[in-house]
């Protein structure tokens, strides 16, 4: 049951209203007129038991605009949207101080009620109390959002408002058997962006023709553009000519992929599945399925010149060249749920320091990674990658092997938590078993036989905190599992010479 302080000061959505008339709670208000039919105040019929809430999944507004939600402690219902604020949060030890905004008094009116009734005082009510679950968006101390179960009202707080201590608690536990699924894009202009290295060079479009960059840069809409050049290792005993680096940009619109299905399926009831991917028994109160994942167009396009040195140890150099970070936030109906997203991007050469390239290629596509759960299988990853390429420039000398990425390694969690982990690696490779010489038309000349290649190695895992969903905990991360997809660019035989 709400408590009357929320009845009269929070913003009930239709999906609160809805869940007052199921629990039977009648209006507080006078009966109406004797014009009004009796039946007018009876009870309504409650929609069917097997009707689902559809919430919407939107960018919620910025700032102080941005709602919290509350769920009443022992209701197993959704939550709604309320004007309290979480003014501060600590989360090593759970401590909060939960604001409400000033309780309006009414004019004091004489022959409201009898002398002999005791007067009741609003702000003699805590805000919140034990069991409540709050779910906020980024507040002072808790950058990443908060999602908590109030265990204790403490008292009044030195500086105004209530403190309280909470734990932890799960999406479930607010979304209920409601149903919700969307994909929101990600602001590029709210990115905080890291420079590794020197000479990166930022520039993004957002909806609304905002635009901040280079003079001339054309990006789509919702778009996020670095363009880097750095000097790689060069082959030990290679010419000053051959001196090593690669120089170009990445371009992507990332969209947070979000789904929840609070209704279990209809084999699952009264029964435990058991995950595959987990192997976790389910329990009855997780949801019927959940998603949560990073998707996007993707853009690139780079030169690789010179003589790159070695691998060390066998292992690529790799050469990180910027951090990102944003925390946006989506609607979920009520309910702020904050995302974590952390990308960066990275350079990363594979060579064996015999082979000479002056190589370019435009790549595009999109990509979609995360984790998928289901009452019957458990989570189980997402990984897939629609990409093509074609060259724009081709030059390889020697005999030798190279390979060229310029790609992003990517974490998405909810709340703080990390939930996935995945690394996009767009790549170039040349082989050569001669020297060759060729350009995307056909043209120019070969004394050897050369092929590049362009492709693209998708790798990630799940991790255990996607159990915030309120799903069983992985005993294991689970990998997203190698997605390995290579394409020829373009080819020259040996005793061929072509003019254009």
């Amino acid at each position: 049951m709400h408590r009357p302080t929320f009845k009269r000061h929070a913003l009930l959505p239709a999906i609160a209203i809805a869940a007052v008339l199921t629990t039977g709670c009648s209006s507080t208000s006078p009966t109406s007129t004797d014009s009004a039919p009796t039946t007018a105040v009876e009870s309504p019929t409650p929609p069917p038991a097997a009707a689902q809430e559809q919430l919407a999944v939107v960018s919620a507004p910025s700032g102080a605009a941005t709602p919290t939600a509350v769920a009443d402690g022992g209701e197993g219902g959704t939550a709604r949207r309320s004007s309290l604020k979480v003014a501060s949060y600590d989360r090593k030890t759970g401590r909060a101080v939960i604001s409400a905004p000033p309780v309006k008094k009414p004019t004091a009116t004489p022959t409201a009620r009898p002398s002999t009734e005791p007067s009741a005082e609003p702000s003699a009510q805590p805000p919140v109390t034990e069991g409540d679950i709050i779910a906020s968006a980024p507040a002072p101390g808790a950058p990443d959002g908060v999602l908590a179960e109030v265990t204790k009202v403490v008292g009044a707080a030195k500086n105004g408002g209530t403190s309280v201590e909470t734990e932890p608690a799960q999406l479930n536990s607010v979304l209920g058997d409601s149903k919700a699924e969307g994909e929101v894009p990600v602001d590029p202009s709210a990115m905080e962006v890291e420079p590794l290295v020197q000479g990166v060079k930022v520039s993004w479009a957002k909806t609304g023709d905002l635009h901040f960059g280079p003079e001339g840069a054309k990006l789509p809409l919702g778009s996020l553009r670095m363009d880097v050049g750095a000097a790689v290792a060069t082959a030990e005993g290679a010419p000053a000519s051959s001196a090593a680096s690669v120089e170009g940009f990445v371009q992507l619109a990332p969209e947070v992929a979000f789904s929840y299905d609070g209704a279990k399926t209809s084999g699952a009831s009264g029964t435990s599945g058991t995950s595959e991917a987990s192997g976790n028994s389910e329990t009855a109160d997780s949801p019927g399925a959940a998603f949560l994942g990073l998707s996007g167009e993707w853009a690139s396009q780079w030169t690789l010149k010179g003589r790159a040195a070695g691998s060390t140890n066998g292992q690529p150099i790799r050469i990180p060249f910027a951090k990102l970070h944003a925390d946006p936030v989506i609607q979920v109906g009520p309910i702020p749920v904050v995302v974590n997203l952390d990308l960066t991007c990275y350079i990363q050469v594979n060579a064996d320091g015999k082979v000479t390239v002056d190589v370019e290629q435009d790549l595009k596509g999109d990509f979609r990674v995360g984790g998928s759960f289901s009452w019957a299988k458990g989570w189980t990853p997402v990984s897939e990658s629609d990409m093509t390429g074609e060259p724009l420039k081709t030059t390889v000398t020697a005999v030798g092997d190279v390979k060229a990425a310029l790609g992003a390694e990517a974490t998405v969690g909810l709340y703080g938590t990390v939930g996935v982990t995945a690394d996009l690696a767009p790549y170039l490779r040349a082989h050569a078993d001669a020297s060759a010489e060729g350009s995307a038309d056909g043209t120019g000349s070969a004394t050897g036989a050369y092929a590049l290649y362009g492709g693209v190695d998708l790798t990630g895992t799940l991790n255990f905190q996607l159990t915030i969903f309120g799903t069983p905990v992985l005993q294991t991360k689970i990998p997203l599992g190698a997605l390995h997809h290579e394409w020829l660019l373009t080819k020259g035989k040996a005793s061929t010479t072509t003019t254009g």
